[in-house]
């Protein structure tokens, strides 16, 4: 069995979130389940040097889009075992970040039609290509309207993966001639409440559509999380289901973080003390060991959660803890957090940006994680809290629900709140305290949330049963 991961970001090579680390770590989850599988992806000007210098040039050839002839090149690159992937073309990709620019329709259009054309020059005929959210969307619609009718597209499946419903591909009608290059009368296929809806063609046009979570499979046929996609996927229930990610277990580990200042593990606990007292002192808060320090890292993003924390902010800090805070968004976030180390230098401690060993540092060093999300597909900080022996408190939704169960019953493992209420959260956030308190059972708890597994293992083979019945089917 052969797939294509197509994705608009991977680790190492680009990343902006969840995606990167999904693209960047599946692959090769797949791979080891004993199926071929190869990743693509466009070649951004952001990627790192070294990692260009990994690449060799195939081939290259021209992409038709609608009245355009677009040049494409493919580079190849091999890392962690896994075979990428890299469409060329520098008018749209040749450009600071990822995302974020007038023309992302257009740039998105041609890379899902260029993944298709790929396949008539390189030596790798996928039995199903695995697309992910709305940057590869249209792959199952131009599959279906224009490569079909050759032999070697005839039985090639499609998947869809939604990583996070809010971000469709949302445009005018008229790109559906003048960029899309659909005929009129494949118009309705990607129109959805007026618009161009690339991720509405690829729920239509595919063969599987997939959430990173199960329960976010159930959430996104209700409007309140749907983003006015449910109507499309109660119409597509059948072919809906949700696979929970994992994360990537070898580069989160404790034992072995570069960015620590002790390691530590489930049989010896001591070195998470003392990544306790340098985050304390990194962050420049008071280096105490008796007080829970609880951790962010987040987008401060309305679905988040973190009106919530705005609103009982002042309430929670009442209580004997800290709050070390990473992160980067809307700006009432930052300026609330912001104010709140102003106020509370001793308690509060902000850092604004997107910091990659800081957050190591914060999973590493806080006692608990606080995640008391509007709503998350999936999330993965949950989960990397654990694997560093950070008790999490969430909101049971999407992937936090089908992740952490609270401690108030068996195999417990973090704290949760159900409602979307800010003294609900109030309340998990001293129970957790309450634990604290008795440092013998804290301990026990921190060492089982340590054992909990949430590799790529068992999602990789889920994933893979999942291909098998879809081309058995």
């Amino acid at each position: 069995m052969r797939i294509l991961f197509a994705a608009s970001e991977a680790l190492p090579f680009a990343a902006s979130g969840g995606l990167g680390d999904v693209a960047g770590s599946l692959p090769k989850a797949i791979r080891g389940k004993m199926q071929a599988c190869r990743l693509v992806m466009p070649l951004y000007s952001d990627i790192k040097p070294e990692l260009r210098a990994t690449m060799k040039y195939l081939t290259n050839f021209t992409v038709f889009l609608s009245w355009r002839n677009l040049y494409c090149g493919v580079f190849e690159a091999n890392y962690n075992g896994v075979v990428y992937y890299f469409l060329d073309n520098e008018y749209y990709f040749k450009r600071p970040g990822l995302y974020g620019y007038y023309d992302d329709g257009e740039r998105f259009a041609f890379f899902s039609k260029a993944i298709l054309e790929m396949l008539h020059y390189i030596d790798y005929a996928p039995d199903i290509i695995h697309c992910n959210d709305w940057q590869t969307a249209l792959v199952p619609v131009y599959l279906n309207l224009f490569y079909r009718g050759e032999k070697k597209f005839r039985d090639i499946k499609t998947v869809l993966t939604i990583h996070n419903i809010q971000y469709q591909g949302k445009y005018g009608m008229e790109l559906v001639q003048d960029v899309l290059g659909l005929p009129q009368g494949a118009m309705p296929i990607v129109e959805y409440d007026g618009c161009v809806n690339y991720m509405k063609g690829g729920i239509d046009q595919c063969n599987m559509v997939t959430t990173v979570s199960p329960t976010y499979a159930q959430e996104i046929l209700d409007p309140w999380y749907s983003h006015g996609l449910d109507r499309i996927l109660k119409a597509r229930q059948f072919k809906l289901t949700g696979i929970l990610n994992g994360i990537d277990v070898e580069s989160y580990d404790p034992q072995t973080d570069p960015n620590l200042a002790a390691p530590y593990s489930a049989a010896d606990l001591s070195g998470k003390a003392e990544d306790k007292r340098a985050l304390q002192e990194e962050m420049g808060l008071p280096q105490r060991k008796d007080v829970m320090l609880l951790g962010i890292v987040s987008r401060l993003v309305d679905h988040k959660g973190l009106d919530l924390v705005k609103y009982i902010g002042e309430e929670m800090l009442r209580e004997d803890l800290q709050l070390a805070v990473l992160g980067s968004g809307e700006y009432m976030f930052e300026a609330f957090f912001e104010e709140m180390q102003r106020k509370y230098p001793e308690k509060v401690s902000f850092r604004k940006g997107f910091i990659p060993p800081l957050a190591r540092k914060i999973y590493a060093g806080a006692d608990a994680f606080l995640m008391p999300s509007k709503s998350e597909p999936c999330g993965l900080a949950q989960m990397v809290a654990l694997r560093y022996g950070t008790i999490p408190i969430v909101r049971s939704t999407g992937g936090l629900k089908d992740s952490i169960q609270d401690l108030g019953g068996e195999d417990g493992n973090g704290y949760t709140f159900q409602s979307y209420n800010a003294h609900d959260m109030l309340g998990a956030v001293k129970r957790a305290l309450g634990l604290f308190a008795n440092q013998e059972e804290w301990q026990k708890a921190v060492v089982h949330a340590m054992k909990c597994d949430f590799s790529w293992k068992k999602s990789a083979g889920e994933y893979v049963a999942m291909y098998r019945r879809i081309l058995e089917g």
